[in-house]
Parts: structure tokens; sequence; C-alpha cells
């Protein structure tokens, strides 16, 4: 184990108790982090504030500190990805993977622009639009991919010229503590502060007065939470919330080579990811066929200790998340509903459930009209692709969908229906930092990544320059 500390000021901070950390793979022990209390909060948004008007002076010195701190991270990425995977249980590489990611994602923001534009010219006037930055930023960031959705808040907002205050989740806080002591490397002290602790210090960041936006990653229902306390101060929000992305399988299919990519959607991370595929609707002609496919694929992936080379799914990453995909599993088989492959935990240490497969499912079952956010996939017949449609369009959640077909202009015309915020053709997911990406609905209020992204993290102020 490795000794966790808070970051604050530029400086390491131990704090009077600890969180212990679990180990999904084998319920054991990861880590302790530590457990921030009020007045730590304090010290790390007075530090923030303290840095933000020389951080935010100098854009030149933004960009090559931003760049040294993702060249840091790239050298650390073993290091970090191990601690990553004991805590959240995804395979190893995919750990490091996301520690690269970060680094992508900083690089990216590095480089990016943020111009003024000139909207008005006479030779008696310039008007210009100057985008400025906020000042402190508050993020809270999720389990499923802790490090890389944390950079899609702290990049942008440190281009821009903010300086951030960063809580991970309780549930994995020591990749992202480890982390931030790289990034304070190459970052001015008090730039970038780590805390970590349980809901409480959430709800303590939302609420407190020195910063002046929330982005927020997680729950609709702590989403709204955290819009309710920033509308007391008129904070700026930024909230990237839940999804249960459809996937629409038109009648034209080529089934093999179709299920490929909704199980690699479906499956990946175990499930956990906000913008996997969530549920599939399939033609009823082809409905036995997909099912199969997809059941054999489930049945040959590989499940186990996420550190091994080998595996390809390692466990549902924290007790709480386990427990709900089991009681979404058995209410489904209650009400009727087949498990093709899957169907339960798997025996053994840990949180590991076998990748489940459902058919005999319908709309209004909660593993069809709810997030399973975990290892398992319905599998719904329909006969008429506009009803079905509006079907999937009266959910209330609008992250991302995507339309499969041997046609993709036709997939295209069916995806653009569509009430969501991302949706593909032929594929599902793969998000790059230069594509902007948010939900409507109840999946979300903003957008993060590209230019737009780095946007949110900025007021307008529009300069009149007499001549």
């Amino acid at each position: 184990m490795t000794d966790f500390a808070l970051l604050i000021g530029g400086e390491r901070r131990s704090t009077p108790t600890t969180l212990d950390v679990v180990n999904p793979a084998t319920g054991g022990l990861a880590g302790q982090a530590p457990n921030c209390t009020r007045a730590d909060l304090d010290d790390a948004m007075a530090a923030a504030q303290r840095a933000f008007p020389s951080w935010a002076a100098d854009e030149d010195a933004r960009r090559q500190a931003l760049r040294e701190a993702a060249a840091a991270l790239t050298a650390a990425a073993t290091r970090i990805g191990t601690i990553l995977t004991s805590e959240n249980g995804k395979p190893l590489a995919r750990a490091v993977e996301e520690v690269h990611g970060v680094a992508h994602w900083i690089g990216y923001f590095a480089g990016l622009d943020l111009p003024r534009e000139t909207i008005y010219s006479d030779a008696t006037k310039v008007i210009e639009v100057v985008r400025r930055p906020m000042g402190v930023v508050a993020a809270i960031a999720p389990w499923n991919y802790p490090l890389i959705l944390a950079s899609w808040k702290l990049a942008p907002a440190l281009r821009a010229g903010n300086t951030v205050v960063l809580k991970p989740s309780p549930f994995t806080p020591l990749s992202t503590l480890a982390m931030g002591e790289v990034l304070a490397g190459a970052l001015p002290p008090g730039v970038l502060n780590v805390v970590s602790g349980g809901d409480e210090l959430g709800a303590w960041m939302s609420t407190h007065p020195v910063p002046r936006k929330i982005s927020f990653t997680g729950s609709v229902a702590t989403g709204r939470k955290v819009a309710l306390s920033a509308a007391a101060d008129l904070k700026r929000v930024t909230l990237e919330l839940g999804g249960n992305d459809p996937a629409i399988l038109l009648d034209d299919i080529d089934v093999d080579k179709v299920a490929d990519g909704v199980f690699a959607s479906a499956f990946q991370n175990s499930g956990q990811v906000c913008v996997s595929i969530k549920r599939v609707y399939v033609p009823a002609r082809l409905h036995a066929d997909v099912v199969e496919a997809l059941a054999d694929r489930a049945k040959r992936a590989v499940v186990g200790d996420p550190m091994l080379e080998q595996t390809q799914l390692g466990p549902v990453s924290n007790a709480p998340q386990y427990r709900r995909v089991l009681d979404l599993i058995e209410d489904s088989l209650g009400r009727g509903a087949v498990a093709v492959a899957g169907g339960g935990a798997l025996d053994g240490p840990g949180y590991f459930v076998a990748p489940t497969v459902l058919r005999d499912v319908t709309d209004g079952m909660p593993v069809v009209d709810e997030e399973q956010f975990g290892p398992v996939l319905p599998v719904v017949p329909y006969t008429d692709l506009d009803e079905v449609m509006a079907r999937v369009n009266g959910s209330m959640y609008g992250l991302g969908g995507s339309v499969w077909s041997a046609d993709p202009e036709r997939a295209a015309t069916t995806a653009e229906r569509m009430e969501c915020g991302s949706a593909w053709i032929n594929s599902h997911g793969g998000l790059l930092p230069f594509a902007p990406f948010g939900g409507v609905k109840w999946s979300g209020v903003g957008v993060e990544n590209g230019p737009w992204g780095l946007a949110s993290y900025t007021d307008i102020q529009t300069l009149h320059r007499a001549l």
C-alpha cells in the first residue's frame, strides 16, 4: 500500500481520520484515503483562490505547465494504473490506458486556442468578445472512470485560467490522489488541489462560497442536489449524468458483425460506462439470432483477476453497485425474463457478476427502463421502427444512442431522430477530446470537451473600445 494524502496548496496533508477503500476483486483493503474535514476544504478553496490571479494572467505559462503535466503523467502511467485497478477493478491494461488518456486530454487542451472575437469594427470603435476565466472551479468525479472523467474537468478549467479543487468518489480516491501529486510537480502551488472524503464532502463543495462553477459527473439524483445547491449562489454548473443508451438494430444487419460491436460496447468496463449500450432493440425476425450471438460472446468472455493479462472483464466496482446489478437481474427473472448467459454472481471473493444477456424482456421492466451500470444487457424485439423510436425517445434519459445497419445512410437518418446528446452509426462510444459530449433531458446540463467544453469554463466579457 502507499501513503495517500490530500493535496492542498501544493503540499501533502494528512487528516485525523481515513476512509477504507475496498479492492472489488478481492473484497480486501486496497488502501486508506484521507477524510477531508471542513477546515481542510476551506484551506483548499483558499489556496485555489490565492493561486488564481497569477495563473490566470499568463496564458503561455499555463500552456507550458499543462504540457509538462501531461508528460509527467505519461511517465507515471503504470504506477497510477496499478493503483486504479486495485480500487476500481478494471483490467490493468485498461487502467494504464486511462492514465494515458488523461495525458492526451491535457495535451489537447494545452494546445487549444481561446481567441478573442471581433464582432464589430469601424472608424470609431471596435467591439470584441473576450473569454475570461471564472475563478475557482469545484470538480466532482465518479468512480467508473475516475481519472479520465476528472481530466474532462481539469484540462479545460486549467487551460482557461481557472484553478481547481477536485474531489474523487469515495470508492476510488487513491488513484486520483496519486495523479494529483504527479500533476503538482508541474503546476504552481494551489492551482490544483485534491481532497477526498465521503458524500458529505461533495455537498460541502457545492455550497461553499468560493467556487464560481461546479462540474459534476454522476447520478441523476446527486446531480439534482448539486444543481439545487449551486443555484443558491448562482454558481454555473456542468452536469454529466446518467444514461440508458439504446442500440437499434435495423432489419438488414449482419448479425455476427453487429454482435461483436454491440457486445464490446455494452460490456466494456463490465458495463460501467455512462454512454455504453444499456438496451438493444432488434427486429423480431432476427431477435433469436442476435440473442444467441450475444450470449455466445458473453459465455466466452474472460472474467477474473484484473491484474492478469488475459482478463477481459473485471468485477463490479463497489458493493452498492454490485447489489443493485444483482437485484435488477433477480427482478427481471422474477418478471419472466430468461438469462441466456450469466444470470447472477460468480463464486468466490470480490464483486463479480457473470456477463448476462436477457431475453423475454419488455419496456416497463426496471432492467430495461433504468440504467443498470453493470454487465447485464436486455435484448428487446420490435416489429415497427416508428413505434420503437417512440419508445426509445420516451425515456427521460438522453445521453447516447446508436443505430446499426448495412446501409449507413439509412442508419444516419434513423439516428438523427434519437433524442440524445451523441449518436453513433454502426458503433457506440469512442469519445474524443475534440468532440463535444453531453446529454439532454435527465442526462445532463452543458457539454464537455472540444472548444465548446473549454468555453464553458469561461465568462464572456464584451469589450467596447472607442478609437
